[in-house]
């Protein structure tokens, strides 16, 4: 049989496009944890390093290195390999690239969030998805995390009627929000933005959580804290390009020190002369595309409203949800970082970067009309996004159809609540999705 490892005789084979940071969640899934489920069984990304990288995991859990494949060599990896199913963790911009292909030949894909980050690549997916054997998985993890799925199951039983509003407000702390503005999300064409990239958990939560398809969407926002501009304002801005052999950034608590981890140096440092790609730039640089500051409401094909405020730039970190309807309130507050210290945070090994959400807080309130609140018990789980990392990861790589499987209808809707809210911003003008996906 084509590929290599140990024998993976009845399990699906896996293949990864796009060999960065988060691929490392399924890297490892597949060659550890969730080993008995299913075989990766190949390697494809632009840099050679990067994919050397992966197989050094693969290798320290015992298994033979995966072939690897250059993006031109997609289709035919899909083939020799005999690949079941893809994994797209690329930069969201080529997402529909991939996914196209793959259902063009017949393959399931698991595609991280966004499912893509343009109207043409969404437009791609969705006529590929109708005449193709396969299907595609967004990976929307936050749909696993115990408490969400919580919040869904009373929405659903009616524990407060038919939902009317929700409001939802997320905020970034200064470790985990400057990340985005480091790397290559920080420019728009590649990203779609935060309304897109990061946004889109939080539209797909809204979604699931009230079963409804929004419509219709109007959004403000801007660059406020991060950028070049911004940064010399307000005395923020320290004379570097990026972090990596910079004294000025030594001691910069918006920079990230790469070298301070073997994984991220071997990941990026030593793959940077393939293709010259560098992890680490200077929030407070030129470059800047996106926004850190928005703010969107959002209509529903039932009805309902949703008032979202989204900051890249706060002192602490987490959440807070609303859902309010004709017989009462859930109210949901998660605090996953309390506060951002300078230096080096407590538990996280490189400077710079989040540190482990190992002690997230989550309070969720019932108040039904003329009753007293109602606490409803419900624990985070340990892990990545409360839990929902290692629940995601049981149910896809399983293939299991779970009732919380996120499909290519799902990634078309959160998505195009973040496209029609980048529309309106340049618009000025509230913005129909259904004109939107119609528009040549």
């Amino acid at each position: 049989m084509p590929g290599s490892g140990r024998s993976g005789a009845g399990k699906r084979r896996f293949a990864i496009v796009g060999a960065g940071s988060r691929a490392r969640l399924y890297t490892g899934a597949l060659t550890g944890s969730h080993a008995h489920r299913g075989q990766l069984v190949a390697l494809c990304d632009s840099n050679r390093t990067r994919m050397h990288a992966h197989n050094t995991i693969v290798s320290r859990a015992g298994y033979a290195p995966v072939p690897t494949y250059t993006p031109d060599a997609f289709t035919e990896m899909l083939e020799v390999e005999q690949v079941d199913e893809v994994i797209c963790c690329t930069v969201d911009r080529t997402h529909a690239d991939y996914i196209e292909a793959a259902l063009r030949a017949g393959r399931d894909v698991i595609t991280e969030k966004p499912m893509t980050a343009d109207l043409e690549g969404c437009r791609r997916v969705r006529a590929a998805q109708q005449s193709s054997t396969g299907r595609v998985t967004v990976g929307f993890n936050y749909r696993y995390n115990p408490v969400h799925r919580r919040l869904r199951e009373l929405v659903a039983r009616g524990a407060i009627g038919e939902v009317g509003s929700v409001h939802l407000e997320w905020v970034l702390d200064l470790r985990h929000g400057a990340d985005y503005f480091r790397r290559w999300h920080r420019d728009k064409e590649q990203s779609g933005g935060l309304l897109v990239h990061k946004a889109s958990h939080h539209f797909d939560l809204v979604n699931w959580w009230i079963g409804a398809r929004p419509t219709e969407v109007f959004a403000w926002g801007d660059l406020f804290f991060y950028g070049q501009e911004n940064g010399r304002r307000r005395g923020l801005a320290r004379d570097y390009e990026r972090g990596h052999g910079s004294t000025a950034a030594e001691d910069d608590p918006f920079a990230v020190h790469l070298d301070d981890s073997p994984a991220l140096t071997q990941l990026y440092l030593e793959a940077e002369h393939e293709d010259g790609y560098r992890r680490d730039l200077n929030v407070f640089g030129p470059g800047v595309t996106i926004e850190d500051d928005m703010s969107a409401l959002v209509r529903y094909d039932t009805g309902a409203r949703l008032s979202y405020h989204l900051v890249a730039y706060s002192p602490w970190e987490g959440y807070r949800v609303a859902v309010t309807g004709s017989e009462g309130r859930l109210e949901l507050d998660v605090t996953e970082s309390p506060y951002s210290t300078p230096g080096a945070a407590p538990r996280a090994p490189v400077r710079g970067m989040p540190p482990p959400k190992e002690e997230t807080r989550s309070t969720l309130r019932l108040r039904r009309h003329w009753e007293p609140p109602e606490i409803i018990p419900v624990a985070m789980e340990d892990g990545g996004h409360g839990g929902g990392d290692e629940r995601m990861l049981d149910a896809l790589l399983g293939g299991l159809d779970d009732g919380v499987r996120a499909d290519h209808e799902d990634g078309t809707d959160a998505l195009m609540t973040g496209l029609a809210a980048n529309a309106s911003m340049a618009s000025g003008r509230p913005e129909r999705i259904a004109d939107l996906l119609e528009r040549g």
